[in-house]
């Protein structure tokens, strides 16, 4: 064992140096080799340089559509607002085209009245008042257009059949701007009820009467429109959509003709109220004084036809005259009563501003 110990030291002792060669040979043969790609800078730029190029390309583009867009919408602004002036100046001129043969008419119709005394306009109508008279009689006329239905309506004396109030009364509670009396009345059952027919807001008050004795039917339509006449079934006054109304005798025109006036109402001359239409619609009420209800004064309900033709009227009829004729316009009497005060009565025609 001893032999073999030492033949092994001497062996490797002997090829170490050859086995350390090796080694050494060994290591540095091996080489380490990395490769670190880096990108090309010439061809980074250039793709660089090429979007930026199609990005500013794109915007300049869009800027352009939005500068084209900007000026087409200036332009079509402008044509539009041209073409609103153009239509707004047709249109313009198309009413006032249209509003001419109205303003003829009532200029022509204003002239025989002469020059007003007074006038109220707003937004629901329009009232001139003026003086009137011949030889024989003096009085008042009130020209009333209505521009909306809510501008007029009959009231009842503090709202009650059979009750009272002047017109004045009336005028001030409901805050009307002008009045008139309405239709006849008779005393009884202690109260003081209108004659014949009475409509309020479309309905009939006290009932239907037919006609009779000459007694006439006066009033307006929803429209605010005047209606009247003879009435012998509710049936032929419904077909006229009644919504205010009153009745006293007798009817003075129809469709600008003269009608033949009673012989019991043709010979008195008595203060008057009567009330018409023109052509247009606008209203016609006149008022006339007289001392007494003797038959000495006031005006012949002949004069008072004849009076309304010549103005033009279409249709005229007669209200309640003598002490209850009565007529209040901004808040004062107009006409003199010949009671020497108004009287109370059941029935007026309001009109509001």
């Amino acid at each position: 064992m001893t032999q073999v110990k030492r033949i092994n030291r001497i062996f490797m002792m002997a090829v170490a140096p050859f086995i350390g060669m090796m080694i050494f040979i060994l290591i540095s043969s091996l080489q380490v080799s990395i490769q670190l790609t880096m990108p090309d800078n010439t061809s980074f730029t250039q793709d660089w340089n090429e979007s930026q190029k199609q990005i500013t390309l794109g915007l300049t583009k869009a800027q352009h559509t939005a500068e084209y867009t900007m000026e087409t919408v200036g332009r079509v602004s402008k044509l539009y607002q041209k073409t609103t002036n153009t239509m707004n100046s047709i249109v313009n001129t198309a009413s006032a085209q249209a509003k001419r043969p109205e303003q003829i008419y009532n200029r022509r119709i204003t002239a025989k009245l002469g020059t007003p005394m007074d006038q109220v306009n707003s937004d629901k109508l329009t009232a001139e008042l003026y003086r009137i008279g011949s030889t024989s009689y003096n009085g008042y006329a009130m020209k009333v257009k209505l521009k909306s239905p809510e501008a007029m309506k009959m009231t009842l004396g503090n709202d009650k059949f059979g009750g009272t109030e002047t017109t004045m009364q009336a005028v001030q509670r409901y805050g009307a701007i002008a009045g008139v009396n309405a239709g006849g009345y008779a005393d009884g059952r202690g109260g003081r009820y209108p004659l014949g027919t009475t409509v309020m807001n479309g309905k009939y008050i006290g009932g239907f009467h037919p006609s009779f004795k000459d007694l006439t039917f006066v009033g307006f339509n929803k429209e605010a429109k005047l209606i009247g006449g003879k009435f012998y079934s509710q049936y032929q006054l419904d077909k006229m959509d009644p919504h205010f109304g009153a009745s006293f005798v007798p009817q003075l025109l129809h469709n600008g003709v003269s009608l033949k006036i009673p012989e019991k109402w043709a010979s008195s001359r008595a203060p008057r109220t009567v009330i018409g239409n023109y052509k247009d619609d606008q209203l016609l009420i006149m008022v006339v004084d007289g001392y007494d209800e003797n038959g000495k004064s006031g005006a012949l309900l002949s004069e008072m036809q004849k009076k309304m033709q010549n103005l033009g009227v279409q249709d005229a009829y007669t209200l309640d005259g003598g002490g209850s004729s009565s007529l209040i316009f901004k808040g004062r009497v107009v006409n003199n009563p010949s009671d020497g005060h108004l009287r109370q009565l059941p029935t007026h025609f309001l009109f509001f501003k």
